[in-house]
């Protein structure tokens, strides 16, 4: 998704008139570029500025093409915008700055798990919400650069741990919260597989639990 200017391409302003380039231009047109992706929407003195939808060519027969639908500053996505990930089947709404991922917004995964809160350069960062669909477990919290740190790990049946997190799991001093208002404070630490290949630092750790008081 390179999405750079391109030097020479089709241009169809509003009229109908084509040329290969919109330097200059101020309205809605067409961009159809070299490589096969497409802009229609508006432009500003030649550059994508304004609503657009701007479509990524298919990598294959039966695979959809990604596509954005949303604002657009300086050639760049900024604003509110969706963009569809045709190959991954994920989609992401909202905010965005500098062609990325920027803001709040809302992410769905082809699992149908679902991130909803602060991102920042394209990674979730700030306040946000994990959605695990197929156990409905929530991770909600303050997250940097796509890591929770601290936050809370909801069980659906109200079960709940709070404290801090490392890769994604629970490091540290925290606490468990029950329905019947019981709570354990304990600490966990974090310790790699061994025998295993650790360059998947989310899958190859063991959790140990500590209780310190009941």
């Amino acid at each position: 998704m390179a999405e750079e200017e391109q030097k020479q391409y089709i241009f169809t302003n509003s009229e109908g008139l084509e040329g290969n380039s919109s330097k200059d231009y101020t309205g809605k047109g067409k961009a159809q570029y070299p490589n096969g992706e497409i802009y229609e929407g508006e432009f500003v003195n030649g550059v994508r500025q304004g609503y657009g939808v701007y479509e990524y060519p298919a990598p294959g027969e039966e695979i959809p093409g990604d596509k954005y639908e949303g604002e657009y500053y300086n050639n760049k996505k900024q604003g509110i915008g969706k963009m569809t990930y045709g190959a991954k089947n994920e989609n992401y709404y909202g905010e965005w700055k500098n062609g990325k991922r920027h803001g709040e917004g809302l992410y769905t995964y082809n699992n149908k798990d679902v991130y909803s809160g602060q991102w920042q350069n394209g990674r979730k960062h700030g306040n946000g919400t994990y959605l695990f669909a197929k156990t409905q477990m929530r991770f909600k919290g303050e997250w940097h650069e796509n890591n929770l740190i601290h936050g809370e790990w909801i069980y659906p049946n109200g079960v709940t741990y709070s404290g801090k997190f490392q890769n994604n799991k629970p490091n540290g001093e925290g606490f468990w919260s029950f329905p019947n208002g019981n709570q354990v404070i304990g600490q966990y630490k974090q310790t790699k597989i061994p025998g295993q290949d650790n360059n998947d630092k989310n899958v190859n750790i063991r959790l140990e639990w500590e209780v310190v008081q009941e």
